[in-house]
């Protein structure tokens, strides 16, 4: 039902050939079946690299995404917004190109201002975005992160709002980031996630849950919100409760792990998952 695998490649990746084809070919060795390719400072990749990942991945039968940069914000001003443009269309021009089916983005931060008002301005950017990938015959998705503080955007309620109002937009659920969010613990129980995911399957219908992607990790975090991931076992984030409730939902996709120990906490949640059927 779930694809497991990492954000980033694998620290265990071989030298040779070593980056993003050599970390499709560790996933493959170690039975993980999906890679989140990082390209989070910038994108700087060649089509002819893009058409070696793609068949390196249809070998090795492994589904690829990517992460666009992190300095997007659709809520930035104009000059930086151009830039902001620029750095995700990339993404999705270069990651349709490498087969990846989806594009992940942190989606920036309110800056102080109203999140309605913000969230506005972000659908308006979003959907320019969108348009012009589908007028270069682009398919892919772009999915907005749920974000781990309370000043950026990326609550559950921005990234299903967008995904409602946009075609090719769904969320990505990062998990730790929303049990970090709030900062005093919560969204960490079966009861908070199975709302969540009600509330997902009543903005993007009923088939929405069987095609989630999600980010997985441990997570520290103050009154603020998320500090930094971590290793899940050394965290309070109760995983195998929303396994639960993922099984009891019915929710398939894919899970990838970005703890510091990437393939070992995906391992563990891999074995975690398939002991659950």
């Amino acid at each position: 039902m779930f694809l497991f695998g990492t954000v980033g490649i694998p620290k265990s990746t071989h030298k040779k050939p070593g980056g993003t084809i050599g970390g499709i070919t560790r996933l493959r060795e170690l039975t993980l079946e999906a890679l989140e390719n990082g390209w989070v400072r910038s994108v700087r990749v060649s089509e002819a690299i893009c058409a070696e990942i793609k068949s390196c991945g249809i070998n090795n039968q492994v589904k690829i995404s990517v992460h666009a940069p992190y300095y997007i914000n659709l809520n930035a001003e104009e000059d930086e917004w151009s830039k902001s443009r620029i750095r995700l269309i990339d993404a999705a021009f270069f990651g349709f190109l490498a087969d990846a089916t989806d594009v992940i983005f942190h989606p920036g931060s309110y800056l102080n201002q109203k999140p309605d008002l913000v969230l506005d301005l972000a659908t308006r950017r979003l959907t320019e975005c969108v348009m012009e990938l589908k007028s270069k015959n682009i398919t892919i998705n772009l999915r907005p992160e749920t974000m781990g503080k309370s000043t950026l955007i990326g609550s559950i309620e921005d990234v299903l709002k967008l995904g409602y109002q946009i075609d090719s937009v769904l969320p990505c659920l990062d998990f730790a980031h929303l049990h970090a969010r709030a900062g005093d613990g919560t969204m960490n129980s079966y009861r908070e996630w199975s709302d969540l995911l009600d509330l997902y399957q009543s903005y993007l219908g009923e088939e929405s849950l069987s095609h989630l992607h999600i980010h997985l990790s441990g997570i520290e975090y103050s009154n603020k919100g998320e500090k930094k991931h971590s290793e899940l076992l050394k965290s309070d984030f109760r995983t195998q409760e929303l396994f639960q409730c993922l099984k009891d939902k019915g929710c398939s996709g894919r899970i990838l792990c970005e703890s510091p120990i990437l393939e070992e906490d995906a391992i563990l949640l891999k074995n975690l998952w398939e002991g659950m059927q």
